[in-house]
């Protein structure tokens, strides 16, 4: 169930949420215009920012940015220690096994090689049967068809998918995350959900979403595509790219211009090419597996009652709000696939021998191996915590953008730095794990949302309050009396800032007499708890961090991206470590316990600069050791494929 359907969580959303009013310039817009930024580029910028905006306004006010638990653990006094602490759900008898079927129907079509067609795709028999188990339809509400599956536990599922063919875990996110089911779950009429659901719920539909264009990516103020309405339906021209699982015949979520404004057309593309719609051929290394087309439009007609209504937004505000389910699906699919990875690893390093030994005894093999346990475990940590708040209703924006980054660049490092060295020059065979797919295990640094790019996204989020609430008014202030670079140490700049800035004073006169508390890690594991203290800690002090920054470079903050992004990987890995403690120390289990060690070390010579001791390199070696002897916990049941070009 999306968390706008859900009366528990967001019972009043309409009254208390939608009446409010969007300011006519937003912080971002404002700030650009400040420091001299043109017209254009404030307005396009601003026109980004009015969209979160907007979006933030269709969550209870309890589950909003500000309430956030990465928001509340930088700004606030008390530490929110109980908003880090995920709680693992189960599924109900009758969800089980029918998860469990949907994962046997890809087992045996991989078992039958029949999962893919002559040309690499998934075929059409295996989307049938897997529509026959339930898995198009998790995300849907019973009301029409679907299981209604808490997304914790849909993430969740999809690194066991993933464990056993990533495809179809991306192309589960791609159909229930970002493609057509969460905008209408979310912003449909009663009678769009009635006409589409049940479909997409079967999987006699298929879905996706259609946003990026030639000329638009995260720059999305550059969209072209337009419909004109004429008579009973709108007429679409323009052209999309890089859009997966677009074919013909499947159901997308348009993103069009309408009188000027984004919008969402919900559109059922025809079951051949026509003069109307074509799609666009292209060579892609990655998704070999899946479909990633560009679609053509020539006065493409889509019945006005498709168009999904937003009071008070637009079609970008509908696209934002899949994007963090998305960005959470990436990190469970990455948790699976460097599972996939450590299971193939295992039998090699066993078998391949150097100087009389198995390359298993080695230290540096062992480190690696500690490495992606590590790795592995915080991606599960991630996952269930972010999926948790999304679930009881939060945005989760800043969290989901922590596990989008975080999964997507580990998984890229496993492959390169851990798996690909440790196979050496049989990693480029053909049919080698790596050498076949060395593109999917790089391109979800791509998807939703490119990683610095995204750290960017995360650190406006965490200032943007700070920043209207202390640094707007003493930049309207300074244009007001026409300084453009203010010396305290000018009575007349000081004059002219004597109001707008003694709100700032005060703040930070306060935190330089207060203290911030961090919480009581009783009853973890006592390494465990060092590392969540000490993250807890840094997260506190962060606030004066950032506050410096933009102390700094003031309305020059906007063009000092390097910067940002340097304060905002370290108060992500910050986050990261908290919550792979925390989790760990949950589960009880020694081996993740170890694992979270090993993260938390090794993240923290990251933030500090410093480089790994023998302590580390002693805790990731013994946590290699242990997975080699036992892997039960991380790896069990995956199959590993057979190891290539064997001795004679």
């Amino acid at each position: 169930m999306s968390t706008l359907d859900d009366p528990n969580t967001n019972s009043d959303l309409a009254e208390n949420s939608l009446n409010k009013p969007v300011p006519e310039k937003t912080f971002v817009e404002t700030a650009l215009l400040l420091s001299g930024k043109s017209q254009d580029e404030a307005t396009k910028t601003g026109t980004m920012d009015r969209a979160d905006d907007e979006l933030e306004l269709f969550f209870a006010p309890e589950y909003q940015t500000q309430q956030s638990p990465i928001h509340r653990a930088v700004w606030d006094q008390t530490f929110p220690l109980e908003n880090f602490q995920s709680q693992e759900l189960v599924a109900e008898p009758k969800l089980a096994v029918q998860l469990q079927n949907c994962l046997k129907v890809v087992q045996r079509h991989q078992k039958n090689g029949t999962h893919y067609d002559e040309k690499g795709k998934i075929t059409p028999e295996l989307f049938s049967e897997l529509g026959e188990a339930g898995y198009w339809g998790l995300l849907v509400d019973k009301e029409h068809g679907g299981s209604e599956l808490p997304f914790q536990l849909f993430s969740r599922f999809l690194t066991e998918m993933a464990t056993i063919n990533p495809t179809v875990a991306g192309l589960g996110s791609v159909h229930g995350c970002i493609g057509a089911v969460d905008p209408l779950m979310t912003f449909g009429t009663p009678e769009q959900k009635e006409k589409f659901l049940p479909l997409l719920a079967s999987g006699e539909k298929l879905s996706a979403f259609a946003l990026t264009e030639p000329g638009a990516g995260s720059d999305l103020t550059a969209l072209k595509t337009e419909a004109v309405l004429e008579g009973d339906s709108y007429y679409v021209t323009g052209e999309k790219l890089f859009i997966t699982n677009a074919i013909p015949g499947r159901v997308i979520g348009l993103v069009c211009r309408i009188e000027g404004k984004p919008a969402v057309l919900i559109a059922e593309l025809p079951a051949e090419e026509n003069d109307q719609f074509q799609m666009i051929d292209y060579g892609l290394y990655a998704l070999k597996h899946s479909y990633n087309n560009g679609l053509k439009f020539n006065r493409f007609a889509v019945p006005k009652e498709n168009l999904l209504q937003i009071e008070g937004g637009d079609g970008l505000t509908i696209a934002y709000h899949g994007l963090n389910r998305g960005r959470v699906a990436l990190c469970a699919t990455a948790a699976g696939t460097i599972r996939l990875m450590l299971a193939n690893t295992l039998p090699w390093i066993r078998y391949r021998e150097t100087y009389g030994l198995p390359i298993e005894a080695r230290e540096l093999v062992r480190r690696r191996i500690g490495m992606m346990s590590a790795y592995i475990v915080a991606c599960d940590a991630l996952v269930e915590w972010c999926g948790g708040l999304l679930d009881q209703g939060y945005r989760g924006e800043m969290e989901c953008i922590i596990a989008k980054i975080f999964g997507s660049e580990v998984q890229k490092e496993t492959a390169i730095e851990l798996f690909m060295k440790t196979h050496g020059g049989r990693s480029f065979l053909h049919g080698h794990l790596f050498g076949d797919n060395v593109h999917e295990f790089l391109a979800p640094c791509i998807y939703e949302g490119e990683g610095e790019m995204l750290g960017m996204a995360f650190m406006k989020s965490l200032i943007k309050q700070h920043g209207k609430q202390y640094y707007e008014p003493i930049g309207k202030a300074l244009q007001k009396a026409g300084i453009k670079q203010p010396n305290p140490l000018n009575p007349a700049h000081l004059v002219a800032l004597r109001q707008a800035a003694v709100p700032y004073v005060k703040w930070r006169v306060g935190e330089a007499l207060n203290w911030a508390t961090t919480p009581d890690f009783h009853g973890m594991p006592d390494v465990l708890s060092a590392h969540a203290n000490k993250a807890a800690h840094q997260l506190q002090h962060s606030r004066i961090d950032v506050d410096n920054l933009m102390r700094k470079f003031q309305l020059a903050l906007a063009d000092r991206q390097c910067a940002m992004a340097d304060l905002s990987q370290r108060i992500q890995d910050q986050v990261v470590i908290l919550v792979t403690c925390l989790y760990a120390a949950r589960t009880g289990d020694e081996i993740h316990i170890a694992a979270a060690d090993v993260l938390a070390q090794h993240l923290q010579n990251r933030i500090t600069g410093h480089r790994p001791d023998g302590t580390f390199f002693k805790t990731a070696t013994t946590l290699g050791k242990n997975v080699v002897e036992n892997s039960d916990s991380l790896i069990d049941k995956i199959q590993a494929e057979e190891i290539m070009m064997q001795y004679k």
